[in-house]
């Protein structure tokens, strides 16, 4: 039972009722210090969310769409984008109506560009709010993204294998094409032979983003994994995030994020940025 003596931050959660979505919205429930006040879901609108996932301690209903859900009461602290629409335009929109009705948000959906991610930044800061974006809410993987930019900046040659399920359509993942542009900030990794020089089919040496070399792997088997290598000479390094089949271990990042992201203003891309790493 939640302790009604604390001020608890009243969350709206879209994509409440898919696969991460609904692990998050029963780890929300079970918080002190947060109430999960509204949800958006097309399928599911206008039935109790607690009812959608067998849940008592779920206490709202979801709408239709993300400006019926922030025009409830009691009104929104954050809003969670933890949708995966097909058009990535509509995520864009979402985080722009929340921004608008005064909330902070945090994103957990992958494909905004960084022209998108430049738009939001404009309107968080005008608007005095935060938006944190994560690619990945394993603390595990955060903390991959943190170790690998220490390593990069002290090792040259590097790439990234990006390893999902082959029927995941975005490549590289969001984790993915948030680490290589982290890492591109960091240094563009040394190629032993330029790409236009490679002797072999086009693109045979993976993608580059952000001047990062990166490979998408996708296969049955996998849900989501993330590699980067690095290596000098005679010497090479791993560092390696792996996820299981549950959505529980995106829990406790995404909390994080929620209780973190009002103490800025503007985007943070990262969870890393605001876990004193």
């Amino acid at each position: 039972m939640n302790d009604s003596s604390v001020q608890r931050v009243k969350v709206v959660l879209a994509g409440a009722a898919g696969w991460a979505g609904s692990a998050l919205a029963r780890g929300i429930a079970r918080q002190q210090d947060m109430q999960l006040v509204g949800a958006v879901g097309q399928r599911t609108a206008g039935r109790p969310l607690g009812e959608v996932l067998n849940d008592p301690q779920i206490d709202c209903v979801v709408s239709a769409s993300v400006a019926a859900a922030l025009s409830q009461p009691p009104g929104c602290d954050v809003y969670v984008e933890y949708s995966k629409p097909k058009d990535m335009a509509q995520v864009k929109t979402n985080v722009l109506a929340a921004l608008a009705a005064g909330a902070h948000v945090v994103v957990g959906s992958s494909g905004l560009s960084d022209a998108d991610y430049a738009d939001i930044d404009s309107a968080a800061k005008a608007r005095q709010r935060g938006v944190l974006a994560c690619g990945n809410f394993a603390l595990t993987a955060v903390l991959l993204q943190r170790f690998a930019e220490m390593a990069a900046a002290h090792i040259p040659n590097f790439e990234i294998i990006d390893f999902a399920k082959d029927t995941k359509p975005d490549a590289p993942s969001g984790t993915g094409r948030e680490l290589a542009l982290r890492l591109g900030k960091v240094r563009r990794p040394d190629l032993g032979v330029a790409l236009d020089q490679v002797n072999g089919p086009p693109g045979v040496r993976g993608a580059q983003v952000n001047g990062v070399q990166v490979h998408a792997v996708r296969v049955p088997g996998f849900v989501l994994g993330i590699e980067v290598v690095f290596g000098m000479r005679d010497q090479r390094l791993h560092i390696r995030h792996e996820a299981g089949g549950s959505a529980e271990p995106y829990v406790d990042g995404a909390l994080l994020a929620i209780r973190k992201v009002g103490s800025q203003h503007g985007v943070v891309r990262g969870l890393d940025r605001v876990m004193g790493l």
